[in-house]
């Protein structure tokens, strides 16, 4: 396991505080916070000393300043970098076979175009991606003088990997302590699955992590989240039937007693229609602010790789919701196609932190453009 994250830590922070958080009042509009349980050891007290973990994943290097800064990717990736690139290119072969068929002919023409503008809509590249990309690749074309299917290709996993460069963001921990981290979705989206998988790979970056079970709504889910804590040898804040925001506040509070780098709210699982338990989100995160000005730091959104266009309207009620910081993107592995993030980079590009291409703990990795665009076309 390799990690992927920026840790940026301030010299001279303290050794963690004793378990119990010291009491403080109860926001406005939330109930008294809910009490902390230990769902497993706690895994070291905070850093002492500023340390970086720079990411291992290609195109992401440390600056000199210490911040994640863009670079160009080795020439080979890390023999666990290659493996999950495998595992990908598997999952999106479906749409990639169907892609690079247009290319299959010996010559360039209007016909070649038309298939290819069909290919990329079924692929769920959206209109406005789809007429970006072959206005882009006509261009192009003519003006390089391209005449074989094949070289046409390769300027589009070029045109792509463009679109999709807004979207390549590390994530980056340590500048707050802790990092407050909100994670937002749909039910069945893979949210709660997607933070253990976080949790773990900040654990193995020597992160110490607080989850905190503020989907007090879905019956199962606490007891979820309790799993992924005790897997991964991290505190967990609860309580049955508790107030969702009361539980994040207990749990911002506790962590910066306990000296934690990251805390981890996990959120009930909410439509974007559903309004009232929009609402609800909105409550939280200004639950959090409340005990902690500054916080959350992050707010993810984690969607369904195989729902499709209706994943982009996800993001932006979300994102005109609660101001997405980035994105989790799952289950691109067999039946997603992929093109979803096309239409995201073109419409509303927030930050893919993460793709997710199966259950295992070592399925979700950072989003890399042009690896992403070489696995969806070729």
């Amino acid at each position: 396991m390799f990690s992927f994250f920026k840790k940026k830590f301030p010299s001279g922070v303290n050794a963690a505080a004793p378990d119990a958080a010291p009491a403080s009042p109860a926001p406005e509009d939330a109930s008294p916070p809910a009490s902390a349980s230990a769902s497993g050891s706690v895994i070291g007290s905070a850093l002492a000393a500023p340390i970086d973990v720079a990411s291992a994943s290609p195109g992401v290097a440390p600056s000199s300043a210490g911040s994640p800064v863009a670079s160009a990717a080795p020439a080979t990736a890390a023999p666990e970098r290659q493996r999950w690139l495998a595992k990908l290119k598997a999952g999106l072969g479906r749409t990639a076979s169907s892609i690079s068929g247009v290319f299959g002919g010996s010559q360039i023409d209007e016909a070649l175009f038309e298939d290819l503008e069909s290919a990329l809509l079924i692929a769920d590249a959206g209109v406005a991606a789809t007429a970006h990309l072959t206005a882009a690749l006509r261009k192009k074309a003519k003006s390089a003088g391209v005449t074989h299917p094949t070289a046409l290709k390769n300027i589009l996993i070029t045109e792509l990997a463009d679109l999709l460069q807004p979207l390549q963001k590390p994530l980056t921990i340590g500048e707050r302590t802790p990092t407050v981290i909100m994670v937002a979705g749909v039910n069945g989206a893979g949210k709660t699955t997607s933070i253990g998988k976080l949790t773990k790979h900040l654990a193995d970056s020597q992160a110490t992590v607080l989850l905190a079970a503020a989907d007090t709504f879905r019956a199962a889910a606490r007891e979820q989240l309790a799993v992924w804590a005790e897997r991964n040898t991290v505190d967990i804040v609860s309580q049955e039937g508790g107030d969702p925001a009361a539980v994040s506040f207990d749990a911002v509070t506790a962590g910066r007693a306990r000296g934690k780098d990251v805390v981890l709210i996990d959120t009930a699982g909410r439509l974007p229609t559903q309004l009232h338990l929009m609402e609800e989100l909105k409550k939280i995160k200004r639950v959090i602010a409340k005990a902690e000005p500054t916080a959350p730091h992050e707010v993810l959104l984690v969607i369904d790789g195989n729902t499709g266009q209706n994943a982009v309207t996800q993001v932006k009620a979300f994102d005109d919701a609660l101001s997405l910081t980035g994105l989790i993107v799952t289950k691109l592995d067999g039946t997603a196609k992929g093109g979803v993030l096309a239409a995201i980079a073109r419409e509303r590009p927030i930050p893919v932190y993460f793709i997710g291409v199966g259950e295992k703990l070592d399925e979700l990795e950072t989003f890399n453009a042009r690896e992403f665009a070489q696995a969806l076309l070729s």
